[in-house]
């Protein structure tokens, strides 16, 4: 299974944090990281966003449909996500969320316990399940 972990893109400060929008720079970053994404993804690859407006704008620079999964919004657990994606034994999969989620995700597929790794607002980190279920980093991409 390809996993494509992909935190939203630079966004507003506010309040509600869930309403926060990307700024212009963060609309730049989605639009140029899309642009390196869309030509790559498995045909069959899923793509899960948060409901967060700035997530669901990163993933707007994409294109095609996705769907809004409240299981991988802020504050969500790295186990909720796999568990929602069916990892390591489900399709392709892009989620499309927040730190310190992803980078928890990111940490416990690779060294199997949901520490905090860094994710820049932006970054991508594509990981892939293969025989065993075991991860591995196939690319990372940082705007």
């Amino acid at each position: 299974m390809d996993l494509i972990l992909w935190r939203h893109c630079d966004a507003a400060p506010g309040v509600p944090d869930e309403l926060r929008p990307l700024t212009p720079l963060g609309a730049k970053q989605a639009a140029r990281v899309a642009g390196w994404l869309a030509p790559r993804l498995p045909e069959s690859c899923r793509i899960i966003v948060s409901p967060a407006v700035r997530a669901q704008q990163t993933a707007r620079a994409l294109g095609p449909a996705f769907t809004t999964d409240p299981r991988v919004a802020a504050g969500a657990s790295a186990e909720a996500v796999l568990a929602a994606l069916d990892w390591p034994d489900g399709p392709a999969a892009l989620v499309v969320a927040h730190q310190p989620t992803l980078g928890q995700v990111a940490s416990l597929v690779l060294d199997g316990e949901a520490n905090d790794r860094v994710m820049r607002a932006g970054e991508v980190l594509w990981l892939a399940s293969r025989v065993g279920g075991r991860g591995t980093i196939a690319r990372t991409l940082k705007p």
